[in-house]
């Protein structure tokens, strides 16, 4: 992955650049999470309107042009598009790309990490909120534990690094997992996140009850492990990161106790090719109807500038407001592209 020459940047209303992009290619998932999925059916995006390889790759000459330097690949759950590695291989060998990652919930990993590494991919954010099996099984509604552990094995195996695993805190289900799912990180040689519990909409019935926050976070690994010092150097990252006394270094995602918004610089597209500026937005742009429209390109270009200059989205920020002010919460819609296993978060 070369880098471009420098570009002016394209900024926002407040001035933060566009420069992390994630592409959702399925919003099909193998589990069921109750924060992410919690209903017995969905309305699936139609296989027809899916993005194909090539209209992804075309997307994002745009992007790339336009100061997106960060890709990753999410869902639902990517693993489950076939030959994924072929959508790898082509966005590693892209001049500009300086990152590529993709997020997973590991089930499928084991059997697919060595095709993933040998097609360029650089790193890998695996999904593990309990080492429970009966927990894992409750929250998912599978019982395949089992399956990501040996992901993640698989993974170091291939020689994957940076490896981080993403924890979503949920009171009253796992908040006393939070030591010893850190000393699994330590033992594994993977940095773990706590993220607190976030209202993105949808239909998952979110309670703000049920948010560990990142202080509270913070006290229980001090209780176990003594106390952490924060690591200098967050930039644009959406975690502060944090190392204990013997050196492990962790992160707290802490977008609805402390948004950071103001830093941002992260937009998704869907895998049907709707642009999403926040993960809050109730809206996105049409992709996919200028792809296999008889439009040129330059239109593609276009939206992408528009779009960008004119954001001003604060959602976690706005969101945190309203609860303060004992506000209504925003209703959830009918659109599928409200879910998060849609958004790609």
């Amino acid at each position: 992955m070369g880098r471009r020459a420098a570009l002016m940047p394209l900024l926002d209303r407040h001035d933060r650049p566009l420069r992390s992009l994630r592409i959702s290619v399925t919003d099909r998932c193998n589990l069921r999470c109750s924060y992410c999925m919690p209903a017995a059916e969905y309305r699936w995006i139609p296989h027809e309107a899916v993005l194909r390889y090539e209209e992804i790759l075309r997307l994002l000459h745009h992007f790339l042009r336009a100061g997106v330097r960060r890709v990753r690949i999410t869902g639902g759950e990517p693993l489950l598009r076939l030959g994924l590695d072929n959508l790898v291989r082509m966005l590693a060998g892209l001049d500009g790309i300086e990152d590529l990652a993709l997020t997973t919930n590991g089930v499928l990993l084991a059997e697919q990490a060595a095709a993933l590494r040998a097609a360029g991919l650089g790193r890998l954010t695996i999904s593990l909120d309990t080492l429970d099996r009966e927990r894992f099984r409750r929250l998912t509604r599978r019982d395949d534990l089992a399956r990501v552990l040996a992901g993640i094995e698989a993974a170091a195996a291939v020689g994957f690094a940076g490896t981080k695993l993403n924890t979503v805190v949920v009171r009253g289900f796992n908040e006393d997992e939070i030591p010893s799912l850190l000393a699994f990180g330590r033992e594994h040689g993977v940095e773990v996140r706590f993220i607190e519990y976030m209202d993105v909409g949808g239909g998952t019935g979110w309670s703000e009850e049920r948010v560990v926050p990142q202080e509270e976070i913070l006290a229980r690994v001090a209780s176990a492990h003594g106390a952490p010092q924060p690591v200098a150097g967050r930039g644009s990252a959406p975690a502060a990161r944090w190392r204990l006394p013997d050196g492990t270094v962790f992160g707290v995602i802490a977008a609805t106790t402390a948004p950071f918004c103001a830093d941002c610089d992260r937009s998704r597209i869907t895998a049907d090719g709707h642009w999403f500026t926040c993960l809050h937005a109730t809206r996105g742009h049409d992709f996919r109807s200028l792809l296999r429209g008889p439009g040129p390109d330059q239109a593609i270009a276009h939206l992408i500038e528009s779009v960008w200059r004119r954001r001003e989205d604060r959602g976690a920020e706005e969101a945190r407001a309203r609860r303060l002010a004992g506000g209504p919460e925003p209703p959830a819609g009918a659109d599928r592209h409200a879910e998060m296993h849609v958004k790609g978060g």
